[in-house]
């Protein structure tokens, strides 16, 4: 892989696509249709809301004069880094956890990663011992920790600590 494209690993390739194009000033519907490809699909690649296949990704790459596998392998570090998220962000153990603790949205929809303070707050002011237990196994003492002290919360709060 050319040094250069070396920092956009787990970047969509159809974003480092259109950077390159833009920097060339080549226009993307008529590079799309020089390609036999769909113009609407090249935009969707282009936008990262589609993936770049090994085929499209070496007709580019031989119009553009890239190293052959460039964008393939970017979108294989894209692919990467796909995985890696949906791994790092679970959802805590939702049998322990009590749906009316969240009555006023859908659990199904929380991101447990950016509401993590708002998360914790609620569970701490209104959760039992098990489903406190939960959280602080789920974001881990130190997290929990600092969310609670962020908070403006009148109540004192007892950290849950797991054997």
């Amino acid at each position: 892989m050319i040094k250069r494209f070396e920092k956009y690993k787990g970047i969509h390739p159809g974003i480092v696509l259109e950077r390159e194009l833009k920097k060339r000033a080549i226009k993307q519907r008529p590079f799309a249709l020089s390609l036999d490809e769909h113009p609407q699909t090249f935009n969707a690649i282009t936008k990262g809301k589609r993936g770049l296949s090994t085929a499209l990704a070496l007709k580019i790459e031989r119009e553009l004069g890239l190293e052959e596998g460039t964008l393939v392998i970017l979108q294989a570090y894209y692919d990467i880094q796909k995985v890696k998220e949906k791994e790092i962000q679970p959802t805590p153990d939702m049998s322990v956890l009590s749906t009316s603790l969240f009555w006023d949205t859908d659990i199904n929809k929380i991101d447990w990663q950016k509401q993590y303070r708002a998360v914790i707050q609620r569970v701490f002011e209104r959760g039992n011992e098990d489903e406190k237990g939960e959280i602080t196994r789920f974001y881990g003492v130190e997290k929990v920790r600092q969310a609670l002290e962020e908070s403006k919360a009148r109540t004192p709060y007892t950290i849950y600590k797991p054997n």
